[in-house]
């Protein structure tokens, strides 16, 4: 059972919210301020959290910053519908994905349901035991595991699933519908940048080539490219 921590200060949604998971299988704990939301998500108890960006006393945002110093657990946005300024800036901060309100439960569940199924692997069992590596780079999929360099890459769980597609396809474009569909688990909504911006903090994570270069390449208005030396 898939233990889910919902952060909103909203009772009547957060109920409802929960009564619709636990139907659907989930184990769910609602706190409806951004204090406890921060305190409850570094418990080590939960698999994923929900976390509403606009609470009074923390916000979502700060509550995200706090949680990512010491913490990967999956996170997943509720932000107001066309605000893509928060949007933006919890990706930046590590947010797995987002979900605008107004929102149906069974849209929560899904997309819950989606980060789960790329965090707990997907793939074959031989694939999934066979480390991945690219350059500098050592992946073991079925840890959850990468190296850069011969030291540990810190990647929320959305980075890693996306590096991985990537590495998978190293030499070869991977098309954003694409890496949206096998990474983040949903179709690519149109003026969504989720993937720029999980992209732009991999990059950083793994610096440039001996050229300057980045190790991901934009092929412009297609997609993304590792390189493969």
């Amino acid at each position: 059972m898939v233990n889910v921590l919902l952060v909103d200060d909203d009772v009547e949604l957060s109920a409802m919210l929960k009564e619709y998971l636990e139907h659907e299988g989930f184990a769910v704990d609602a706190v409806h301020d951004g204090e406890a939301g921060v305190e409850r998500a570094l418990s080590g108890r939960y698999d994923i959290a929900v976390m509403d960006v606009m609470m009074p006393r923390l916000n979502g945002v700060e509550a995200l910053r706090r949680i990512r110093m010491d913490s990967r657990i999956p996170i997943v946005m509720l932000t107001a519908r066309g605000d893509g300024t928060d949007r933006i800036i919890g990706l930046e901060l590590g947010a797995d994905d987002y979900v605008p309100k107004p929102c149906t439960a069974r849209e929560v569940s899904a997309r819950l349901r989606a980060i789960m199924r790329r965090t707990s692997g997907n793939g074959s069992h031989q694939d999934s035991v066979r480390a991945l590596n690219v350059g500098p780079l050592v992946m073991w999929p079925e840890q959850r595991r990468a190296q850069w360099d011969g030291a540990v890459l810190d990647l929320t769980s959305a980075e890693y699933n996306l590096l991985e597609v990537l590495v998978r396809n190293a030499g070869r474009l991977v098309s954003k519908g694409d890496l949206s569909e096998q990474a983040l688990g949903r179709p690519l909504a149109r003026y969504d940048r989720s993937i720029d911006v999980h992209v732009s903090s991999i990059r950083h994570k793994l610096g440039k080539l001996a050229d300057g270069r980045s190790w991901i390449q934009t092929v412009r208005g297609m997609g993304y490219q590792f390189v493969r030396e």
